[in-house]
């Protein structure tokens, strides 16, 4: 079976990391993540994390740098997390989301991440706490 790749942002601007929380499906409903979604055929990576935080957020981001790691997810998929910078426009939560927080490095831990999410989040904290 082929695995394929989900894109996961890490968005971030002036210092903190964006959270988004899920509204479908059920059982992941209500925890927090970071927005993307699945690489289309034909796309790289960057170009599916680019689309998917327009569709989803309505930004535009520039993405950084691949997170180390890969994290399985349903069957078949596998999730891959970038760094990306936000580029323009204020994210709202148009699709697969009904809240987003911007969170700083000392409050990154306030949410319920999914799981698989959260070695990313724990290395981009680290990294925005080294930076910062």
């Amino acid at each position: 079976m082929t695995l394929r790749v989900v894109v996961g942002g890490a968005v971030l601007d002036q210092g903190r990391l964006l959270a988004a929380r899920r509204s479908a499906p059920p059982a992941l409903a209500g925890r927090w993540e970071l927005p993307g979604g699945k690489v289309e055929p034909g796309e790289t990576h960057e170009q599916a994390l680019v689309r998917e935080l327009r569709e989803e957020l309505g930004v535009e981001v520039e993405p950084i740098a691949r997170i180390p790691g890969e994290w399985p997810l349903s069957a078949g998929l596998v999730l891959h997390a970038w760094t990306a910078r936000l580029v323009s426009g204020t994210p709202v939560p148009l699709e697969d989301h009904d809240e987003l927080r911007w969170l700083s490095p000392d409050r990154i831990h306030d949410v319920d991440w999914l799981d698989q999410d959260r070695p990313a989040v724990a290395w981009t904290a680290a990294h925005l706490l080294a930076s910062g």
